[in-house]
């Protein structure tokens, strides 16, 4: 299943996380998808082991994890099937976890840092076919 993300496919996973930052990095995500910065895939089925998301991760050109904290729970996930990540902390970005409010200003700057360190190209439109590709 590995093709149906081939061909230049940038994917990207968000912790869900309990915390304000953990919501922060959710938002984040699907603004980056909804800019086309990549494709949003489910985190979930990486760590149930189910195989279609797992090769759709490892076929991917490029993969990215953005985590609320510093344990890195995308992260993790990912390095645990062999996928090494380009790997966003948002606490690292100077957000505090319990600390700061999910606002449309905090997902916007988050954002656009992102964009800003790895270079803005479009992900391939997404497939309508429900795909490996976490559609």
């Amino acid at each position: 299943m590995a093709e149906c993300c081939g061909g230049g496919t940038k994917l990207i996973y968000s912790c869900s996380g309990s915390a304000d930052v953990g919501e922060i990095a959710d938002h984040v995500t699907r603004r980056l998808r909804d800019d086309g910065f990549a494709k949003m895939t489910c985190l979930a089925g990486v760590g149930a082991g189910l195989s279609g998301y797992v090769q759709s991760a490892k076929g991917a050109d490029e993969v990215i994890t953005i985590d609320g904290c510093v344990t890195a729970c995308a992260r993790k996930s990912l390095e645990r099937i062999g996928v090494q990540p380009t790997s966003y902390i948002l606490t690292d970005f100077g957000l505090e976890k319990h600390e700061t409010p999910v606002t449309d200003q905090v997902v916007n700057e988050i954002s656009e840092k992102i964009k800003k360190n790895t270079g803005i190209s479009k992900a391939a439109p997404q497939s309508s076919g429900g795909g490996c590709c976490g559609t």
